[in-house]
């Protein structure tokens, strides 16, 4: 694998590129994050709000903001983002994904720019975006530091970096992959690997030393009475940080 590459884990982007047409069916295998979206995109509309001093009640509250979204797939997040009015570049290194992310939006009639380019590559070029989102990525890298350090070189001065992943926790152990995967049959078994989830603390660490500090953090639970994910203080099971640059 070439430096440019070195976060991209090969069979991680083959297992998602896998998925093709799935990506759309809210009751196929990403039916957990068709579930998670709601809430996922509430957090991120109301942060980027606070942070750039936007009007949460416009109909698009990022107008004119340079979204980038890494490790989009098939354009789940990318797509609201974009109704939002950002002006959203979808990335992911499994050419599948991008096809039907493009195919998705173009049928949607939004106008989204996705390419099939690693972070790095695209740090590269000297690109920069107002707003850096990389959810439920950062445990399916296969360099944690070297993917942090790119995507903070990829925010513009000013802008803002939001990660989500999930916490090395037992509960986690239990609830996203003993309970996602084997019991639930949320996903396919093997879709995460307990050892590559990252704490809060390592993950504050791993910004600290990219030159970004973490402004806010909060956890996200499944409602199993409702369906619904929901926003909390606990950090143990996924969890959001939304940080900026230092100085």
């Amino acid at each position: 694998m070439s430096e440019m590459n070195a976060t991209v884990d090969p069979a991680e982007v083959a297992r998602f590129d896998a998925l093709g047409a799935q990506w759309w069916d809210e009751k196929g295998k990403m039916a957990p994050l068709h579930a998670m979206n709601p809430a996922r995109l509430a957090f991120l509309r109301d942060a980027l709000v606070r942070h750039f001093s936007r009007d949460a009640r416009a109909l698009r509250p990022l107008k004119g903001l340079s979204i980038l979204d890494i490790g989009c797939g098939g354009g789940l997040l990318s797509e609201p983002l974009a109704r939002m009015g950002g002006q959203v570049r979808g990335i992911d290194p499994a050419p599948g994904n991008v096809d039907i992310a493009r195919t998705h939006a173009a049928a949607s009639g939004l106008a989204v720019d996705y390419e099939a380019v690693t972070a790095e590559e695209l740090a590269s070029r000297g690109d920069r975006f107002d707003v850096v989102v990389a959810l439920e990525v950062v445990e399916h890298v296969a360099d944690v530091s070297l993917f942090v350090r790119t995507a903070g070189q990829l925010v513009a001065d000013g802008g803002v970096l939001v990660l989500s992943t999930l916490n090395r926790t037992a509960k986690s152990f239990a609830l996203a992959i003993v309970g996602a995967e084997y019991v639930l049959r949320w996903l396919p078994p093997g879709t995460h690997r307990w050892e590559k989830f990252i704490t809060p603390e390592e993950l504050e660490a791993t910004l600290a030393a990219a030159g970004f500090t973490a402004r806010e953090k909060v956890g996200l639970a499944y409602e199993p009475f409702s369906g619904d994910f929901h926003l909390i203080e606990d950090l143990s099971v996924n969890y959001f940080m939304v940080a900026e640059r230092v100085g």
